[in-house]
C-alpha cells in the first residue's frame, strides 16, 4: 500500500517558486516543442530522395518498415568508445536495440555518436580544460545526430560526467520525441576505497613510489563499467532515475550480464510504447517538468552527490525552460536528510549501495516522508511509486518486484528516521569573496569551519611544488584562482586532494577556495568551489593577497576575507597571463567557447539563455 505523506512544505514552496520564476520561458519551450510535434510523423515530411538516403544502408526488412509511417523508428545516440571503461560496454547495445525494435514491428537506427572524455584520464592535464566544454559539444552533437528528422523516439546511451548532461540538453531540444536513457552500469568492486585513498596520500608524501600507486589505481579501475565511487558519473545515474528517465532500479546493474541486456531490450520496447505509433505518446518535454528537476535536486542532496551538478543541473533545467538557482539547492538542503555514505562520503561503493537497497530504497524513504514529488509521469509509463521496484529475470522474462523495504546495511544507506544528517550534503557560500558551493557530506563537522591565512596560486601545479617544499605545513587556506570557465574552461582540481588531505591529517586547519571545480570525488577537506564572479572577470578572488585571513564557514553559509574595507577598496585586481592555458592539445579550438560561456551559477553554458533569449530582458 502506498504510504506517501503530504509533500514537505519547503519542497512545495521551492517548486512553486521555480515554476513561477520560469513561467514565461517554460511556456515558450512547450509551445516550440508542441509545434515540432504537430509536423507529424517526421520521415513522412521527407521527400522520396531524402527518405531513400535515410534508409539506403538498411536491410530489406527495415527498409520496408521505414517506408510505412505507422511503425516507429528509434534513433540511437551513443557515447561509445572502447578506451573508456564506462562506455566500452555500449558497443553491443545498438544491435540489442535493433533486434528488440524489430520484435515490435519497428526499427532503430544508430543516429550518431557523441564524444566521451574521461576526467580520470585528464586530471591535472591540459585536456581537463576541455572537459566542461565537452558537455556543450555533446549537446550539439546530439542535435546533429537527430537532425535528419527520421525518428519517432530516441534512446540515449551514456554514463559519465559531461556525457549525460550533454545528452539531456540535446534531448531537450528534440523534446517532442519520447526519450529514455540507457546506462551501462558500474564495474564490479575492486580495491577498497579507503586503501586507494591511503596509497594516494602515501605517494603524495613520497613514502611509496609510482609503481605502488599505479598498482593501486589499476586494482581500483580494473574492468569495463563505470568507476564505482560516487562521483559525477554515478550521480548522473541516480538523478536520471529520480526524474523517471531510466527504467526503475536499473542505474547500478553491472554490465555484461543477462539482466543488463534484458533491461536494454525492454527500454527499446518502452520508448516505442511511448511513441505516437505505440499509442501512448509521452514526449520528453511533457515528462521533464519543474517537479522532475526538483526530484533530481533532492536525489543529489539526499545521496551527497557531485558538486558538478550545481553547474550541470542548472544548464539542464535551462534547456527545458526552467530556471533554478543555487539558493534553491540551499533551501532544499535544509529539509533533505543525508541518507547514504558512499565513497568519498564513506567507504562503500555504488555496488554496496545497490546491494544494501539502492535507489529503490532511497525513493521509498523519500516518498514515504513526503520528500519528493510522486506525481511525475516517468518514461516507464507510471508515476514515481514504481521506482520503489527493482528488475529481475524470471526465466527469460524481465519483471519488476518491490525492492528492499529496509536497509540491508545502515552504514551505507539509512531510513529517514535514522539519517546520517538531518540536512543535505551541499551548502551555498556567500560573502565579500563572491558566491560558491561546498560539499559538506564528506567533511567532519569539526573540520568544516576554517579561518586561516591564504596562500594564493594561479595554477594547480604550483600547489604541488609548494607542498613538496614544506611551504604549506601550517594552518592554511589554499586559493587557486583563474580556473573559471572563461579563464581556462574550469578544470577539476581533484589532484590537489591528496596534498591537502596530508596537511589535514597532520592536524592543520586546511581548506581550498577556487573559481574552478573540485569534482564529484571531492572528499574530506572543505573546498569552496565554483566561486563566482571568477577572477578573470575581476571577481573578488583577484583582490586577495598572500597572508590575508579568510573565513570559510559552511554552517552559516559564509565565505569572507577578513580584510579592512579601506585596504580592500585600495587594491587593484591581480592579472594572470592565461596564454599557456589557451594553446596546445586542441585548446585553441575552444576560444569561442571561452568568450561565450556564462558564469558558474548560470550553469557555465555557452548557449546563452536558450529560450530566455527571446523574452523581454533575455540575452543571448
Amino acid at each position: 500500500m502506498r504510504q506517501t505523506l503530504m509533500l514537505n512544505p519547503t519542497i512545495d514552496r521551492v517548486t512553486r517558486r521555480i515554476e513561477d520564476r520560469s513561467a514565461d520561458r517554460r511556456r515558450l519551450y512547450e509551445e516550440r516543442m508542441a509545434r515540432q510535434h504537430r509536423r507529424g510523423v517526421h520521415r513522412g515530411e521527407l521527400s522520396c530522395g531524402n527518405l531513400a538516403h535515410g534508409f539506403a544502408a538498411c536491410g530489406a526488412g527495415d527498409k520496408n518498415s521505414l517506408k510505412l509511417m505507422n511503425s516507429a523508428n528509434i534513433g540511437i545516440v551513443s557515447s561509445y568508445n572502447d578506451m573508456l571503461s564506462a562506455h566500452q560496454p555500449l558497443e553491443h547495445f545498438p544491435e540489442l536495440i535493433k533486434q528488440a525494435a524489430r520484435g515490435m514491428g519497428c526499427t532503430a537506427q544508430f543516429a550518431g555518436g557523441v564524444p566521451a572524455m574521461c576526467d580520470g584520464v585528464t586530471q591535472g592535464q591540459p585536456g581537463m580544460e576541455l572537459s566542461l566544454f565537452s558537455r556543450d559539444v555533446i549537446a550539439m552533437a546530439t542535435a546533429v545526430a537527430l537532425s535528419h528528422n527520421m525518428f519517432d523516439g530516441a534512446l540515449y546511451l551514456g554514463v559519465c560526467d559531461k556525457i549525460v548532461p550533454g545528452l539531456f540538453i540535446g534531448a531537450a531540444r528534440f523534446g517532442h520525441l519520447p526519450a529514455l536513457f540507457v546506462p551501462a552500469g558500474p564495474m564490479p568492486s575492486g580495491l577498497p576505497n579507503n586503501e586507494k585513498s591511503r596509497i594516494r596520500q602515501l605517494y603524495a608524501e613520497g613514502k611509496v613510489g609510482r609503481d605502488a600507486l599505479l598498482e593501486a589505481e589499476s586494482e581500483s579501475y580494473h574492468s569495463p563499467g563505470t568507476c564505482t565511487f560516487y562521483g559525477t558519473a554515478n550521480s548522473n545515474q541516480l538523478m536520471l532515475e529520480m526524474m523517471g528517465l531510466h527504467l526503475p532500479g536499473t542505474s547500478f546493474v553491472n554490465p555484461g550480464t543477462p539482466l543488463r541486456d534484458a533491461i536494454t531490450r525492454y527500454g527499446t520496447e518502452q520508448v516505442i510504447r511511448n511513441s505516437e505509433q505505440g499509442g501512448d505518446y509521452h514526449p520528453f518535454y511533457r515528462q521533464i517538468t519543474a517537479k522532475a528537476i526538483v526530484n533530481a535536486m533532492i536525489g543529489l542532496l539526499a545521496s551527497g552527490g557531485s558538486t558538478n551538478h550545481t553547474l550541470h543541473l542548472v544548464a539542464m533545467a535551462a534547456a527545458v525552460g526552467i530556471t533554478i538557482t543555487w539558493d534553491d539547492f540551499a533551501e532544499l538542503s535544509t529539509v533533505i536528510p543525508s541518507l547514504t555514505r558512499i565513497y568519498p562520503n564513506g567507504q562503500a561503493d555504488v555496488n554496496h549501495f545497490h546491494a544494501a537497497g539502492g535507489v529503490s530504497l532511497l525513493v521509498r524513504e523519500l516518498l514515504g516522508a513526503g520528500l519528493m514529488h510522486a506525481d511525475v509521469k516517468s518514461a516507464f509509463g507510471t508515476d514515481m511509486h514504481a521506482y520503489t521496484q527493482e528488475p529481475f529475470l524470471d526465466g527469460d522474462q524481465l519483471v519488476w518486484r518491490e525492492g528492499a523495504r529496509e536497509s540491508l546495511d545502515e552504514e551505507v544507506v539509512r531510513p529517514v528516521a535514522r539519517a546520517f544528517s538531518p540536512t543535505g550534503g551541499l551548502a551555498v557560500l556567500d560573502g565579500n569573496l563572491g558566491r560558491g558551493v561546498i560539499k559538506v557530506s564528506a567533511v567532519k563537522p569539526e573540520q568544516r569551519r576554517v579561518e586561516a591565512p591564504v596562500r594564493i596560486f594561479d595554477d594547480q601545479s604550483q600547489v604541488k611544488a609548494a607542498f613538496e617544499g614544506g611551504e604549506l605545513d601550517r594552518d592554511v587556506i589554499v586559493v587557486v584562482r583563474f580556473q573559471g570557465p572563461r579563464a581556462n574552461g574550469m578544470p577539476e582540481l581533484h589532484q590537489l586532494t591528496p596534498f591537502l588531505g596530508v596537511l589535514q591529517d597532520r592536524g592543520h586547519r586546511v581548506a581550498l577556495v577556487t573559481d574552478g571545480r573540485m569534482s564529484g570525488a571531492s572528499g574530506k577537506v572543505p573546498a569552496a568551489i565554483h566561486v563566482t564572479p571568477e577572477a578573470v572577470d575581476a571577481g573578488p578572488l583577484a583582490y586577495l593577497r598572500d597572508g590575508d585571513v579568510v573565513s570559510l564557514d559552511p554552517d552559516n553559509g559564509e565565505l569572507r576575507a577578513l580584510v579592512d574595507a579601506a585596504e580592500w577598496a585600495s587594491r587593484e585586481p591581480a592579472i594572470c597571463d592565461l596564454d599557456h592555458y589557451h594553446h596546445g592539445m586542441g585548446r585553441e579550438l575552444f576560444a569561442g567557447f571561452r568568450q561565450l560561456v556564462g558564469g558558474a551559477e548560470e550553469g557555465a553554458a555557452v548557449f546563452g539563455g536558450f529560450d530566455a533569449a527571446d523574452l523581454p530582458g533575455g540575452h543571448s
